[in-house]
């Protein structure tokens, strides 16, 4: 197969939605679906002895969330699929971000009882600024729900984005008896049978006599919800889609295996394949003839066994080639790579060839971070690869002395990750540890003590926000740092960092020093 066929089968997309929508489960039937596992975990059950394959960190299956975004590939009906689980929680949210850089569309997951909730619309936001084709599903109809009209006026009116249902479920909770899959015109009844395995489901059409006999009292119903679905929202437009301005709907239950099939072929079917992507310079097309990429995460121990670093490339264009040398831009370095990897979660194999769309697992030995292209040869940059301004700091401490080594290159490493911040204070000299959540530093705690074998402890410090700074006025900007000393800090890569105590100060700041730039985010 050429280039061409090859970015044409390929889809990749993020799954993403607020803490306990069902994100996970959804991941695990969709691999069940297409034979990428046998047999399917549970993100938190005492009768299900085996854990959600894309929550492989121990962390994750002690607290029955993913803390990290994790990636895997399988093959369903001649398409190759990459899916990216992201965190739902909050405090994960900066993980998630970067992992929308690296998709061409995004499935995003609605719990059909709570409706759209706080962190589905942050990520929607982010999702519109970047254009990038949407569709939603609709899950736990096992259970009471919502009325599917009133769940479609909320995700119009809070997602901000047009909706078009293409499927319809028939009631919920313990009288759910199917839904209609409008986009193929047939319906499949709902069997709660074996959670764990896939199973066929019945299908029938709309004018089948059986049909009636399946969805009794509710047959008449569901004929006039079609004819409304039909008169209220205008017909599937893919162009709509495809340029992020229209949501398709869709609706099952993931733990139960249903509706995850019929979501799987009709997103197989109208998903974007491969997209351009941006740099500072131009546009990159995928079917370009030269390689492109760019590392949009890093996972320190993805084996704990042998402590090694991951940094996951997202390959934009031409094809990535085992043992070939590539020109890491930053560096300025020619790189060749003698195993990269394939994933499914924590479990890897080596690639030979990567196409547009693909991510590649890259082993790291501290030369990368999060933002760095690979080209052959050419300079660029890739943009909107974000790293947040933290909003919670802490002092670390050790709290072990003789695992002092230890605790200093779990730190550097879990860093490269781009999940906290680390500053160092120009005026004593201590380790500062900025995150976006709290939950951040417990799980910064755990990974250091267990993975590392170190042990730290936090100290309380007041600081409102860290802002990156910079100035074409070298005499203002020594001014201020003499003036702030107190307050300044440096970042992992050396550059001076700002740490406001209050808000009042940091306006002053701006106001009192106008040459220097005050930057929230790092990419600058």
């Amino acid at each position: 197969m050429g280039l061409k066929e090859e970015v044409r089968r390929r889809r990749t997309f993020a799954i993403i939605s607020h803490p306990d929508a069902g994100k996970t489960t959804l991941t695990e039937k969709l691999l069940l679906f297409g034979g990428a596992i046998h047999v399917a975990g549970a993100v938190k059950s005492n009768k299900i002895k085996k854990t959600a394959t894309s929550d492989f960190m121990e962390i994750e299956r002690q607290r029955g969330i993913s803390v990290a975004t994790s990636v895997m590939g399988f093959e369903y009906g001649g398409v190759k699929i990459n899916i990216l689980d992201t965190p739902g929680h909050e405090d994960f949210a900066e993980d998630t971000y970067r992992t929308l850089t690296a998709v061409d569309s995004v499935i995003i997951v609605i719990d059909g009882a709570k409706g759209v909730e706080t962190q589905t619309r942050k990520l929607m936001n982010v999702c519109r600024m970047r254009k990038t084709p949407v569709m939603v599903f609709v899950n736990k109809l096992d259970r009471p729900c919502r009325d599917p009209f009133d769940l479609l006026d909320e995700i119009e009116t809070e997602l901000q984005i047009a909706v078009r249902p293409l499927a319809f479920p028939v009631s919920s909770g313990p009288s759910f008896k199917g839904v209609y899959n409008i986009y193929d015109g047939s319906f499949s009844v709902f069997t709660s049978g074996d959670r764990q395995t896939a199973s066929e489901t019945i299908k029938l059409g709309l004018d089948s006599p059986e049909l009636d006999e399946y969805v009794k009292p509710y047959g008449e119903k569901l004929r006039d919800d079609l004819v409304l679905v039909e008169g209220v929202y205008e017909p599937f437009d893919r162009e709509r889609y495809l340029a992020g301005e229209l949501a398709p709907v869709f609706f099952g239950s993931a733990i139960n295996n249903f509706g995850v099939k019929e979501l799987l072929e009709t997103f197989i079917e109208i998903a974007p394949s491969p997209r351009q992507s941006t740099t500072q310079t131009r546009t990159v097309d995928p079917l370009e003839e030269k390689m492109t990429g760019f590392v949009f995460k890093i996972h320190a121990n993805m084996d704990p066994n042998h402590r090694d670093r991951l940094a996951f490339l997202k390959i934009c264009s031409g094809v990535f080639e085992r043992n070939k040398n590539y020109l890491h831009v930053r560096s300025g370095k020619q790189m060749k790579f003698s195993s990269p990897n394939a994933f499914m979660a924590e479990k890897k194999s080596v690639v030979d060839f990567a196409y547009p769309g693909d991510i590649v697992g890259l082993h790291d030995t501290g030369n990368f971070k999060i933002g760095d292209t690979f080209t052959e040869g050419e300079q660029l940059k890739f943009t909107g690869i974000p790293s947040f301004s933290p909003e919670l700091f802490r002092y670390i401490e050790n709290a072990d002395p003789q695992k002092f080594k230890q605790l200093a290159k779990g730190i550097d490493q879990l860093m490269d990750e781009g999940v906290a911040q680390l500053f160092t204070s120009r005026l004593n000299g201590r380790k500062i540890i900025g995150t976006v959540g709290a939950l951040q530093f417990e799980v910064i705690q755990y990974r250091l003590e267990h993975e590392y074998n170190a042990l730290c402890r936090y100290e309380p410090i007041q600081i409102y926000k860290a802002c990156w700074i910079e100035s074409d006025n070298a005499a203002q900007l020594e001014d201020f740092m003499k003036r702030k000393h107190t307050n300044m800090a440096v970042d992992k890569h050396g550059r001076n960092v700002y740490l406001a105590d209050t808000s009042y100060a940091l306006q002053l700041a701006q106001e009192k020093f106008p040459d220097i730039r005050f930057y929230f985010t790092s990419e600058f």
